[in-house]
């Protein structure tokens, strides 16, 4: 699945702009790793604060989930992530065309009522057999705390409900602005799908 739609980006992307080729980081490292791009093709590496610019986001109330407002992705995307501390009552609902590309639903951004850690909620459209690699690779890349990821895979939806804290994630930092977190969350679950994908071949 992500090797095909690499390989269908790239297609397109050559069509549109000739002989240059821009891509993300996370794509352009694994489409030299694959080897999907020709030899003789000039690659250019996009910045990494333009992927979620056109993205959708809202601000939701947690209690009775309704639209508090839709924020503009160019001004709210820097927005520090700390603002999610300091508005407990909300979360944000991210929907993007690159959370789709990796096969994802939108992606829930808040902080813990309980233990004041940042999360990411997300739904994962992975087959339930593989379930033991999705653990393997968290136990892997997370630092290890109880509450660091839950994983249940949803009969009614057929997807996997994933519960990461973001503040387990290696190079996640509160510093970071909400435009940094959401490219550290693709980047983290690309590798995922990615990881799965590799281990199934």
């Amino acid at each position: 699945m992500l090797q095909s739609n690499i390989q269908t980006y790239i297609e397109k992307e050559m069509n549109v702009q000739g002989q240059s080729l821009s891509l993300y980081q996370e794509e352009k490292e694994y489409a030299l790793q694959k080897e999907l791009i020709p030899q003789n093709q000039t690659i250019e590496e996009k910045e990494a604060s333009l992927r979620f610019k056109d993205s959708y986001i809202e601000r939701v109330d947690k209690e009775t989930e309704e639209l508090i407002l839709e924020e503009s992705p160019l001004s709210f995307l820097d927005t520090p992530i700390s603002y999610l501390k300091e508005h407990r009552s909300e979360f944000l609902y991210v929907e993007s065309k690159w959370f789709e590309f990796i096969k994802l639903d939108g992606c829930s951004l808040e902080v813990d009522d309980v233990f004041g850690t940042y999360k990411v909620l997300t739904g994962l459209h992975i087959q339930k057999k593989f379930g033991s690699l999705l653990k393997q690779f968290f136990a892997k890349e997370l630092n290890e705390s109880p509450t660091s990821v839950q994983l249940l895979f949803n009969d009614k939806d057929g997807l996997w409900d994933v519960n990461i804290e973001l503040d387990a994630i290696k190079e996640f930092d509160e510093k970071m602005s909400i435009g940094e977190a959401l490219v550290l969350t693709y980047r983290f679950l690309f590798h995922l799908v990615e990881y799965v994908e590799d281990a199934k071949a």
